[in-house]
């Protein structure tokens, strides 16, 4: 009954509606269908697209400015982003201000480096006279890793670095044929360098207790890298015998090498158990290639790393020096002296003297030539000079003189890079100056350098008349403006030189020479000077016809003929 009763008062309440409200509802239906008839659904979908496309360039412009302002690598700060491409989980370093270098931080500099040095104390007494040339004490940092505490009365030097005493390594496993437990102890330097915990490092530095670095190079080059990646740098052997022995893929140790952060940390993490796996590998620095590959970091060469893997006399190798940094030097008990008449340590405090001048043009080669007497000089600044009595290519001249034999065998050949035959002939061989001083002139910081020639000696020199003007010049005085650290940034180029005041006919006992950076289309040539006489042109022309044809009837070998001979015997 009450069903019935509601249904009744709503069919009664609808029957008695007002003519009113009926006509204002039934124009209100009227209207909405009116509406829903005439709107199609495309201008539905170009109001939902205008609205899209309104918010995606809003959208687009927030997160250009925010990462334009950002300095975090990770996207909206996720901590394990990058894990699974193989990062360690550290904190990056970044600057807090000063000198923003290439990589976006704060320019790497020399605290930001920790050394590993290692040593024993059986030897660090005789040795750590080449470790002092190089460290500075409350400048450098790090340690150098002896295998016993030294003895209680005998009192540490000032001079060298602070020590540490190795762990045990008694438990690893080593075959005693091939190698001994000291490789094990000084592959884990870097982990134990790691573990220290020693803070605003960047780059782990290794090397020997008888490798000198060279430090302000060292931080020109690893500024370079990225120090929040993963990298390996350092240099191969000279000798082909030591690579076919241990690898062309490693950092020699001698030489040095760097270890960036993130990848010491993860190398520190695996270092015990890999260790085991490659106990049959000699050096230490093998052990650590082997670990490194099962992390898949690769090696990146640079060219200033130096293990001195060769026998006899260096001068060849240093007189003409690839265009990198000079960042290292070793082995340097087991060659002559750098200088003659002085021992190896003085030898290097000479080099040193001219490198605290300049630290980056130390060793760098500079090519030039006097046409008006058809010479040709090279400039191993801040060690040597050459002087040619012809006019010879700078392919040639920066190829270096094999005046070494290689590591093991004491052979001739073979050797990772070209060398050219030194001939025993006096008359087929440059006249050589070393450095003799070094001097800053005026305000504007140019740099002067004085290269002298040994005094005359029958067996040395060459008594041909066409040698005599020559042996009348008695020195060189090399100017150059000091060459920026930041020069190593760009793509490599070796800087030009120009013999100054050298008028024809006039002879002179000393030799100014000018280094300058190369102009856009300068190029060093023979034949790059518009005044040089057809005759020399011609005889350049010969030479290198001559040479290429030996060339390929040899093989592509290099001609022991003396080029330089040659073409003055035309000339």
């Amino acid at each position: 009954m009450v069903r019935e009763a509601s249904v009744f008062i709503r069919l009664e309440g609808k029957k008695g509606m007002s003519p009113t409200r009926q006509s204002i509802q039934d124009s209100f239906k009227a209207s909405k269908s009116q509406v829903i008839g005439t709107t199609k659904p495309v201008d539905v979908f170009k109001v939902l697209m205008k609205i899209t496309l309104v918010f995606c360039i809003v959208a687009s412009i927030s997160l250009i400015y925010y990462f334009s302002l950002s300095t975090q690598s990770r996207w909206f700060g996720c901590q394990q982003c990058d894990r699974g491409f193989g990062r360690s989980g550290y904190q990056k370093i970044t600057g807090a201000g000063g000198d923003v270098g290439r990589t976006g931080y704060e320019r790497t500099n020399i605290s930001h480096i920790l050394f590993g040095i290692g040593g024993s104390t059986g030897t660090w007494g005789e040795r750590r006279r080449y470790c002092e040339l190089w460290w500075k004490p409350n400048v450098t940092r790090g340690f150098v890793w002896l295998d016993e505490k030294p003895a209680e009365n005998d009192t540490w030097p000032e001079t060298s670095p602070p020590y540490q005493v190795s762990g045990d390594t008694s438990g690893f496993k080593y075959p005693s044929w091939t190698g001994s437990a000291s490789a094990v102890r000084l592959a884990r330097i870097v982990k134990e360098s790691f573990e220290l915990g020693v803070e605003n490092v960047r780059w782990f530095v290794m090397g020997d207790d008888d490798t000198v670095f060279f430090t302000e190079n060292l931080v020109a080059v690893l500024g370079r890298y990225d120090h929040n990646q993963m990298y390996y740098i350092g240099g191969s052997s000279e000798s082909v015998e030591q690579n076919m022995m241990h690898s062309y893929g490693m950092a020699y140790g001698g030489g040095g090498f760097a270890i960036s952060y993130p990848l010491a940390a993860e190398l520190a993490r695996v270092l015990d158990e890999c260790l085991d796996r490659y106990y049959l590998f000699y050096g230490s620095d093998q052990k650590i290639h082997g670990c490194l590959s099962e992390i898949g970091v690769p090696l990146t060469r640079e060219l200033g790393f130096h293990q001195v893997d060769i026998r006899g006399d260096a001068y060849g190798l240093l007189a003409a020096h690839p265009v990198a940094p000079l960042v290292s030097l070793h082995h340097l008990d087991l060659v002559q002296s750098l200088f003659p008449s002085m021992t190896q340590i003085e030898s290097l405090n000479r080099v040193i003297t001219a490198y605290e001048a300049d630290p980056a043009r130390t060793i760098q080669q500079t090519i030039c030539y006097d046409f008006s007497r058809n010479r040709s000089v090279s400039v191993a600044w801040g060690y040597s000079v050459q002087l040619y009595p012809s006019v010879v290519t700078a392919e040639e001249l920066e190829t270096p003189f094999q005046t070494f034999y290689t590591w093991r065998s004491w052979s001739t050949h073979p050797f990772t890079f070209n060398t050219r035959p030194m001939s025993e002939d006096p008359c087929e061989r440059p006249i050589i100056y070393f450095l003799d001083r070094v001097e800053m002139k005026g305000i504007n910081r140019q740099i002067l350098t004085t290269y002298k020639r040994l005094g005359f000696s029958p067996d040395r020199d060459c008594n041909n008349s066409r040698y005599a003007p020559l042996l009348a010049v008695h020195s060189f005085n090399v100017s150059a403006f000091q060459l920026r650290p930041e020069s190593w940034e760009k793509a490599p180029r070796r800087q030009c030189c120009e013999v100054v005041d050298g008028r024809e006919g006039v002879e002179r006992s000393v030799i100014q020479v000018k280094i300058k950076e190369c102009s856009q289309e300068q190029i060093i040539s023979p034949a790059s000077d518009r005044n040089t006489n057809s005759h020399t042109v011609e005889a350049a022309s010969k030479v290198m016809t001559w040479a290429g044809a030996r060339l390929q009837a040899g093989g592509h070998k290099r001609s022991i003929t003396c080029i330089p001979c040659v073409i003055s015997c035309w000339i």
